[in-house]
């Protein structure tokens, strides 16, 4: 085998135009499956709304994560747009507040989206949990920067503050919250974050 041949292997070959199709329909149909039944629905259903049989549809995502977070990173992107907002326009606590509101929101957007991304986080292999991980990331620039403000608790960390804000979240999807509800919600359960509201 030649250096040329060597290369030329290495390099992913583009997906075919009929693949193409097959893996969006079933992004498409899992998007309104989750939608009007939640994300744990019949993988069954979704390739029949695909319009694809089972075979395709595990082939493009094995596991209802990977499906899931292929699924959410729409979602996920425009939360981190929206925390790149917040930062730029609030001061340290409030945007650390705003930012686990919405995301406690955005989390619930599909039923039993929560319980999966909880399930997740015990599963390094998982791609929801490498899809979280961004969320998780984000929001330790913001703890880093509501401590350094005098603000947040300096022992609290970003896992255990997503955690939280994932069980929050949960509460809000099983409740039924509208947002003041939801907003109500998530406020009282993340006090214990921020000095002088926390008990020793």
């Amino acid at each position: 085998m030649t250096a040329d041949q060597d290369i030329s292997s290495a390099v992913p070959r583009p997906m075919r135009a009929d693949a193409r199709r097959n893996r969006d329909a079933i992004l498409a149909a899992a998007h309104a499956t989750f939608e009007e039944e939640g994300v744990l629905a019949s993988f069954d259903g979704i390739a029949l709304r695909a319009g694809v049989g089972n075979a395709t549809l595990y082939r493009n995502f094995p596991t209802r994560d990977d499906l899931l977070a292929a699924v959410a990173s729409v979602s996920i992107e425009a939360a981190l747009s929206e925390a790149d907002a917040l930062s730029g326009s609030l001061a340290p606590k409030e945007a650390l507040v705003e930012w686990l509101i919405r995301l406690a929101w955005r989390l619930r957007i599909w039923h039993d989206l929560p319980t999966c991304v909880a399930s997740a986080q015990g599963d390094p292999q998982s791609a929801m949990a490498t899809a979280c991980a961004a969320l998780i990331d984000r929001t330790g620039v913001f703890l880093r920067q509501t401590t350094l403000s005098g603000d947040a608790v300096g022992t609290v960390m970003a896992t255990d503050v997503f955690e939280l804000v994932v069980a929050l979240s949960w509460a809000v999807d099983r409740f039924g919250d509208d947002e003041p509800a939801a907003r109500r919600r998530v406020s009282m359960g993340i006090a214990g974050i921020f000095q002088g509201t926390h008990h020793q």
